[in-house]
């Protein structure tokens, strides 16, 4: 299957989280910024390309509110989330005034009472001279706190048709009506509403800047919303998620099944949906975990276990007292931290992925748990890579982190993240304190209904795609052309990985194959007909160069744990394993040609 360079992926998907690079050239291309692929990019992985949509509403911002031809801004969808930019802003220009980079909020137009402090934002903006877009660029990609395209999009068209509006403007107002009288109230009903999924009401009173009525306002609700679906599910739907999740939950059930489903057992004694909590990132997961956790423990370095997705040990190295890694995930680096441990060493908490990402190798996770529990720190697991279909780690964690734009969505179109915390835990009631007080829904409404409808198959989905990649990966281990699979099958590791391995769990869906030279891997790469890009857990297979993607600009780095520049990763989806074959043999095919 062919895409063209800077295609969505999936093809004709408007919010599509993985974009079109189907050559080893266009890859290399894109890292090296060139303007044939960069500009023919019609949308990219959302964490490190900025959706058409959000630069629009960046404009839009920064021409209100800004300077254009110096200046941009960079979206939240919270003012705290907002100000956790800001301070990393400010931490990186200890001597700059601090006035040059600045936070606008937005609230509803329509949402005006005598008290303004009860607006609700809908949007946040960090303003900041261009020159500093490189640190902004950390925020957005490291934190995933930033705004989806979906959020985007309404605020955008909320902000043009007048319904959005700085928060200034609503208290300058609010001052005025004091002097006047308070006017009515519109309720929770509002516009704000939308951010945690309520059906908005029409506003009979006049907006502030009398540009519309309620007519107004509820024909644009219903532009907006109404035509496509209906935003009272996203209340019901992120609840039909946790509950998915905690796996009180049947498989393929309705959302108006289960809403009347009750919480049975969990996939652990005890867990119910309310030990699970949704953002919307899996990186904004791993980023608030590691919030929570100094807030509940104090400010800690934490461990880095295993060779990592880059952004998690980019998190524990910016935001907090840094980070103790161990790329290689090895027994000897265990040995070595139970040495620095019984020096007197202590440890905010260790984050691990289990199984890694690209190499699929598994730690010992009931070791790490062990010293944990001698030495006092807590454990955080990221299993998106396994998925907790196919493992179950949580009663070795303390919070289990995954990406839910994975397999659990599969369709590749909308992104999401959860953190679950074990209700054996040590920590558990003073994280659920922690948790109960820090934390803020910031999944957008529509987003939450694209991640329960997706859902509602991911068991049988994932079923298939563990019998598939099974047989495909036996197939290129069996050839004398591939010098390497990384599957968790046929690590070194596979007992630590089967050691955690659910009832009629499989070993997943992502692979990754490395060959005797470049020139091979490329070949390969160049040849295998299906879709290229990044991301994982697709319901279509979806290949990459994955270390020239995730670390071109410190390739020796990873090489020295093992992580080849040369490295193709797979992730198997749900055709048939018939066509796959021939797709991977054709491939093969071409890596023979190579050195005839």
């Amino acid at each position: 299957m062919f895409q063209d360079v800077g295609g969505s992926v999936p093809p004709n998907t408007d919010h599509a989280v993985s974009v079109s690079l189907p050559t080893w050239k266009a890859n290399v291309a894109y890292e090296e910024g060139e303007p044939w692929v960069v500009k023919k990019m019609q949308c990219g992985y959302p964490r490190f390309f900025v959706h058409p949509i959000i630069q629009k509403l960046v404009e839009e911002v920064v021409h209100r509110h800004g300077n254009p031809g110096a200046e941009s801004a960079i979206m939240f969808p919270s003012p705290k989330t907002a100000r956790v930019c800001h301070s990393f802003f400010l931490s990186r220009l200890p001597a700059e005034n601090p006035e040059k980079v600045r936070i606008v909020d937005f609230v509803p137009s329509s949402h005006i009472e005598h008290d303004s402090s009860a607006v609700t934002s809908l949007l946040s903006c960090v303003i900041y001279p261009k020159e500093y877009a490189p640190i902004a660029k950390q925020v957005w990609q490291h934190t995933g706190n930033g705004v989806s395209s979906r959020r985007g999009e309404f605020c955008l068209n909320a902000l043009r048709d007048g319904f959005l509006v700085d928060e200034k403007s609503i208290a300058d107002n609010a001052n005025q009506r004091i002097r006047k009288g308070p006017r009515r109230y519109q309720g929770k009903d509002s516009i704000s509403g939308l951010a945690r999924g309520m059906h908005p009401v029409a506003d009979p009173t006049p907006a502030a800047n009398g540009t519309h009525d309620g007519r107004e306002y509820f024909q644009f609700i219903e532009e907006r919303f109404g035509r496509n679906l209906s935003t009272s599910l996203a209340d019901q739907a992120r609840l039909a998620v946790r509950r998915r999740i905690a796996g009180v939950l049947k498989a393929d059930v309705e959302l108006s099944e289960a809403l009347e489903e009750k919480a049975e057992e969990g996939r652990v004694a005890g867990l119910i949906e309310s030990d699970v909590f949704l953002f919307p990132t899996g990186m904004s997961a791993i980023f608030n975990t590691h919030q929570m956790v100094m807030a509940t423990r104090g400010d800690l370095k934490s461990i880095c276990f295993g060779f990592p997705y880059i952004d998690t040990l980019k998190i524990l190295e910016k935001w907090g007292p840094g980070c103790l890694f161990y790329g290689h995930g090895s027994s000897a680096d265990l040995d070595d931290l139970e040495t620095r441990l019984k020096n007197g060493e202590r440890f905010l908490a260790l984050f691990t992925e289990f199984p890694g990402n690209p190499l699929l190798k598994s730690p010992d996770l009931k070791r790490i748990r062990a010293l944990a529990d001698e030495y006092d720190f807590a454990v955080v697991v990221d299993e998106t890579v396994g998925n907790f279909l196919n493992i179950n780690v949580l009663s070795f964690a303390d919070i289990v982190v995954s990406s839910l734009t994975k397999v659990f969505s599969g369709d590749s179109n909308v992104m999401g993240g959860s953190a679950v915390l074990n209700p054996h835990g040590r920590y558990y009631e003073l994280l659920r304190a922690t948790f109960a007080r820090e934390y803020e829904d910031i999944l957008w409404a529509e987003d939450a209904v694209f991640l329960e409808r997706n859902s509602r198959d991911f068991v049988s989905r994932i079923a298939k795609i563990n019998s598939t990649t099974e047989e495909i990966t036996a197939m290129l281990k069996e050839s004398p052309l591939v010098k390497n699979v990384y599957y968790p099958k046929y690590n070194p590791s596979k007992d630590l990985y089967d050691a955690f391995r659910s009832p009629g769990g499989g070993y997943g869906g992502l692979f990754s194959v490395t060959f005797n030279t470049t020139d091979e891997a490329i070949a390969f790469f160049d040849h295998l007909e299906v879709l290229k890009g990044p991301s994982l857990g697709t319901n279509f297979t979806l290949s990459s160069p994955y270390t020239l993607l995730a670390h071109y600009g410190e390739l020796d780095w990873a090489n020295s744990f093992g992580v080849e520049f040369d490295l193709v990763r797979i992730s198997v989806g749900l055709e048939d394993v018939s066509e796959l074959r021939g797709q991977m043999q054709h491939a093969l095919e071409a890596v023979a040609k190579v050195n005839m």
